[in-house]
Parts: C-alpha cells; sequence; structure tokens
C-alpha cells in the first residue's frame, strides 16, 4: 500500500466527515431551538394534546436518563455524553461509508444536543437538566432523543450486516503469497 493510500485509508474521507458534522450540527441546531420554544410555549403548565392517549407537549426539565433514571447522578450522564462526543469525532475521522456517515452525525447531532444542555442549564454547570417536551404518555423525550434512539438502531444493523466503517481501501492488503515450493521468497541479492 503506497504513503499516500495509507494517509488517505487512515483519515478516511474529508467530504463524509463534513457531512456527518453538518448533519449533526442541524440535529443539535433543531434540538436546541424546539426546546427554547417548548420553554417559551409551555413554561406555564400547559400540556397541549395532539393525538389523546398517544401524543401531546409538556415540558419537563429531565436530571437523569430515560424514566429519570439515575436523576442523582447527572454528573455521570455528563461525562458519559462528552465521552461519546469525542469518540464518534475521533472514529468519524475514518468515515468511508454513507450509511456510518448518516449513523454517526444522528449519534453526535443527539448527544451534542444533551450535552449542551447538561453544560449550560440549572441548576449548574455539568449537573444541568435535559428539556423534555413531547409527551408519548409512557415517557416524555425531545427531539435529541428521537435522533439517538434512530441512531442506535442504524448502528446496530450496520454492526449486524456487517457494514464496515470504511470501504476496502481501509482494510490491509494481502500479504504477498509465499514461493510455490512452499519455502521462503527467494532472498535479494547485491551486486558488487
Amino acid at each position: 500500500m503506497s504513503i499516500a493510500r495509507t494517509s488517505q485509508a487512515a483519515s478516511g474521507e474529508p467530504r463524509l466527515y463534513r457531512r456527518m458534522l453538518v448533519l449533526a450540527a442541524a440535529i443539535l441546531l433543531i434540538d436546541q431551538a424546539s426546546k427554547a420554544w417548548a420553554i417559551s410555549a409551555l413554561s406555564d403548565g400547559r400540556n397541549i394534546t395532539l393525538i389523546p392517549d398517544l401524543l401531546g407537549l409538556r415540558l419537563l426539565y429531565n436530571p437523569g436518563a430515560a424514566f429519570s433514571i439515575g436523576a442523582e447522578s447527572t454528573w455521570v450522564f455528563t461525562l458519559a455524553t462528552a465521552v461519546t462526543v469525542a469518540g464518534v469525532l475521533f472514529v468519524g475521522r475514518r468515515l468511508r461509508s454513507a450509511a456510518w456517515t448518516a449513523a454517526l452525525g444522528g449519534l453526535l447531532g443527539g448527544a451534542a444536543s444533551h450535552l449542551l444542555d447538561r453544560l449550560s442549564r440549572e441548576p449548574g454547570f455539568g449537573r444541568g437538566h435535559v428539556v423534555d417536551f413531547i409527551d408519548y404518555g409512557v415517557f416524555v423525550g425531545n427531539i435529541a432523543d428521537i435522533a439517538l434512539t434512530v441512531t442506535c438502531a442504524a448502528i446496530f444493523l450496520l454492526n449486524l450486516r456487517g457494514v464496515p466503517l470504511g470501504d476496502a481501501a481501509d482494510r490491509p492488503e494481502p500479504e504477498p503469497p509465499a514461493a510455490e515450493d512452499g519455502g521462503a521468497p527467494p532472498a535479494r541479492t547485491e551486486r558488487a
């Protein structure tokens, strides 16, 4: 494998990395804008029914994970989310697959938006509560949760199907075949 090909395989496709970042930024912006709307429209305790007994809007501040699990350990979720964001940014440099670009972009956008809530909302830095407002009856979530759920399912399916993060260029070249007589390849001789 040539040096240029090796560095290209190690760095992935810059165009796909940029697409991952653009998708992540779009999800982050949409999620944060929808949360700002929810705070302004639903802070008075109003609930809006969209589909009776199935879907509505109500404002909640979630200190924990899904179903407010771990509400007393908000800092753990902040740390885990920061590690996820850093990990996706690192792994994304090897992207050579459009499917993985979309999956990691969605994961990055949802995680980054939750991290922003954890770092910037009350009760304080690293302990902020995530704004939830889409009421499914059983739980309340947000746009980032939808992105995280869809992309985690996509990542599971990509792994299940064996779709590589990169393409064949990421795989090492096979070793040259040994000499046909089963011995070592002929030694190079130097001429004097």
